[in-house]
């Protein structure tokens, strides 16, 4: 047997604001909160992809992320998918990138990196 990831946990400073921002990304819905106002979103089906759960931290992040998301596109072409991150929230970040990657370097509201890659996936 081997493990399967069920669950990455993002530490933020307003999990209501990134739970929305990601919803919206991953066409995610809320599954849950906890009393200490973590929120924990995922597929609606509750399909095979792990839920995020956004949990509230005042602690002040130094340096690169350690461990980030790669989303892919699943109906639209990379560009088309870069404006709508675009205009949820996301910004351009530069992390050292010589601009002939295929992938774009992007954060969330809260200034988590991700990557929005160049291949368009099936949805699930």
């Amino acid at each position: 047997m081997a493990c399967r990831i069920s669950e990455l946990v993002i530490d933020c400073a307003d999990p209501d604001r990134l739970a929305a921002f990601w919803s919206e990304v991953l066409g995610y819905v809320e599954i849950g909160r906890e009393d200490d106002e973590s929120i924990a979103i995922g597929p609606p089906d509750g399909g095979p992809q792990p839920t995020l759960v956004l949990s509230p931290g005042s602690a002040p992040r130094t340096g690169k992320l350690r461990l980030h998301i790669d989303v892919n596109a699943t109906d639209r072409d990379q560009d088309a998918e870069l404006e709508r991150l675009l205009a949820l929230g996301a910004r351009p970040v530069d992390v050292g990138q010589t601009g002939a990657e295929s992938w774009h370097v992007l954060a969330d509201p809260e200034g988590n990196e991700f990557c929005l890659l160049r291949d368009r996936l099936q949805p699930l």
